[in-house]
C-alpha cells in the first residue's frame, strides 16, 4: 500500500496547518521536501520527536516548518507517520501537499487515516466511528457520547454481552460435541440468567439509539404561531443574539431565520417563521407558505401563543394542524392575566410551559419539556450509546437472535436449537466490534469521513 498525504486541518486560514503522511515512506517523503535547520533528517529520528525547519518544492523555499515524528505501530494509523505544520494559509497547505504528492506520496481517501487505525488495530470500529462523531459534535451531550466512543464504553458494553454469550454457547459447544465425556450438564438456571441479562442488555442499548440520535445529530425545530405572539423573541432568547426583528408590527417576519443551538445537551436547528395569518401582502404571503412547507418535515414544533389574548382562528387551525409531530404549547407573556382556552389546546398537544420570552423566564422548563419528549434525560451518554444507523442495525439483529435463543430455551426447544441462535447474536455482534466484518461495511463506514482524519 503506498503512503498517503492529506491536510488534516480544516479548509480557510487560521495561525497553524498541517499536511499528514502516513505510511511506510513516511519520513523518506517527508525528508524531499522538508529541510531542518540542524541539517538532521527525519528517517533518522526515533518516533516521537521533532525538527525545526523549512519546505520546498523542489524549486523554491516556501515557508517555515516543524516537522513531527512518529514510528509504527505507536502512532495515530499504527503506521510510520509524519505531520509537518506550516503558517494556516490555504495556497501554503495546498503548495506543500502537492510536493508531497510530487514527492511519492499519493492522494489520502476520505477517513483513510482512521480506516488504517481500525485495519491496524488502533482502535475498534465503534472508536473509529466516534471519531466523526467528535468532529462533528453540537452540544455537550453529542461531544459526551463520542469520548465516551472513543474511550470504550460502548465496546466494554457489547463486550459484557459478548463474553456473556460466549460462556453459555461453549458450554453449550461442549456438552453437545462429547456427550461421552465428563463434561459438566448444562445448569439451566445458569444458562436461562445468561440468556435473560444478555437480551435486557442488548434491549436498553436499542431503545435508547433515538435519544443518542437526537442528542448527536439534533432535532429540526420549527418556531410557529399567528403574528406578534413572541417568536421572534422567542428565537432571540434561544439563540443568544438578535437573530430575528422584532417589531409591534404584523408580519415583520417574512421569511424564514435559521439558527442551531445546544439546550439541555439537545442541538436544536431552530427556524422561526412567520406568523400564520390570511394576508393580501404577495411577499407575506410567500412566508407563510413557507412555513406551511417547514411544518410539514419538523421534528419539533414549539407552537407561540398569545397567554393575554383568547385563542383566534389562526390559533385553532395550527393546533389542528399539527398531527402526531411531537409539539409543546409555549404559552408566551405568562406575566400577563391568562385569557387562554387552555382545555382546546390540550385537545392537541401535551406539553405545555409557559415562558416570558420577554423577561427570559421558563427556558428551564421548557428545557425539561423538549428533554422529557425525546427521552434524552433517561440515558447517560458518557456510558455508551449507539449513533449510527450501523450500529442500530447490527444490534437489531443481536438482539433479534438473542431473543429467539431465550425464548427457545424457556419454551424447552432443544439446546441445539438455542445453540443456533446465540451463534447468531454472537456474530452480530463480533461485526459490531469489526472484529468479524466484510469490506463493504468498512467502505460504507469510512466513506462520510472527512479527508485527512
Amino acid at each position: 500500500m503506498r503512503t498517503i498525504a492529506a491536510i488534516s486541518t480544516p479548509p480557510g486560514e487560521g495561525g497553524i496547518g498541517i499536511v499528514r503522511i502516513s505510511g511506510a515512506d513516511a519520513q523518506k517523503i517527508a525528508d524531499r521536501v522538508f529541510h531542518s535547520v540542524s541539517g538532521k533528517k527525519i528517517e533518522s529520528l526515533p518516533g516521537y520527536t521533532s525538527l525545526f525547519g523549512t519546505v520546498s518544492d523542489g524549486k523554491e523555499t516556501f515557508d517555515q516548518c516543524v516537522a513531527s515524528n512518529f514510528r509504527a505501530p505507536k502512532s495515530y494509523t499504527g503506521e510510520n507517520v509524519v505531520e509537518l505544520s506550516c503558517h494556516g494559509g490555504p495556497f501554503l497547505l495546498r503548495k506543500l501537499l502537492s510536493a508531497c504528492y510530487a514527492a511519492g506520496a499519493r492522494p489520502a481517501e476520505p477517513g483513510e487515516f482512521t480506516k488504517q487505525a481500525f485495519l491496524n488495530g488502533k482502535m475498534d470500529l465503534t472508536q473509529a466511528e466516534s471519531v466523526m462523531e467528535m468532529i462533528g459534535a453540537k452540544s455537550e451531550g453529542a461531544a459526551r457520547a463520542a469520548r465516551a466512543g472513543q474511550s470504550g464504553k460502548l465496546h466494554e458494553s457489547i463486550c459484557k454481552v459478548k463474553d456473556e454469550l460466549m460462556d453459555a454457547t461453549s458450554h453449550l459447544a461442549a456438552w453437545a460435541d462429547y456427550p461421552d465425556d465428563d463434561v459438566p450438564q448444562v445448569d439451566n438456571e445458569v444458562l436461562k440468567k445468561q440468556l435473560s441479562d444478555s437480551a435486557s442488555r442488548l434491549q436498553k442499548l436499542y431503545d435508547g439509539f433515538g435519544a443518542g440520535k437526537v442528542l448527536c445529530d439534533g432535532v429540526d425545530t420549527v418556531i410557529v404561531g399567528r403574528p406578534n405572539v413572541g417568536k421572534s423573541t422567542l428565537m432571540n432568547l434561544l439563540s443568544g443574539t438578535q437573530k430575528s426583528i422584532v417589531t409591534a408590527f404584523a408580519g415583520t417576519t417574512r421569511d424564514i431565520v435559521e439558527d442551531t443551538i445546544s439546550l439541555g445537551g439537545i442541538p436544536l436547528h431552530l427556524a422561526d417563521t412567520a406568523g400564520l395569518r390570511e394576508s393580501s401582502d404577495p411577499i407575506e404571503q410567500i412566508g407563510v407558505e413557507r412555513t406551511r412547507e417547514r411544518l410539514n418535515h419538523a421534528q419539533l414544533i414549539l407552537a407561540v401563543f398569545d397567554s393575554s389574548e383568547s385563542l383566534t382562528e389562526e390559533d385553532q387551525k395550527l393546533l389542528q394542524s399539527i398531527g402526531n409531530v411531537p409539539a409543546i404549547a409555549v404559552i408566551n407573556k405568562a406575566d400577563l392575566q391568562n385569557k387562554l382556552d387552555e382545555e382546546y389546546i390540550n385537545k392537541y398537544i401535551k406539553q405545555k410551559v409557559y415562558i416570558s420570552a420577554l423577561k427570559g423566564e421558563g427556558i428551564e422548563e421548557l428545557t425539561d419539556a423538549i428533554k422529557t419528549i425525546f427521552h434524552t434525560g433517561e440515558i447517560d451518554p458518557s456510558a455508551g450509546i449507539l449513533f449510527t444507523e450501523r450500529q442500530k442495525d447490527v444490534i437489531r439483529r443481536a438482539l433479534e437472535c438473542a431473543k429467539e435463543a431465550r425464548d427457545a430455551f424457556l419454551s424447552g426447544m432443544t439446546l441445539d436449537a438455542v445453540t443456533v441462535s446465540v451463534e447468531g447474536a454472537l456474530s452480530a455482534l463480533l461485526e459490531f466490534t469489526g472484529e468479524r466484518v466484510t469490506d463493504a461495511v468498512v467502505e460504507e463506514v469510512f466513506k462520510n469521513f472527512c479527508v485527512g482524519k
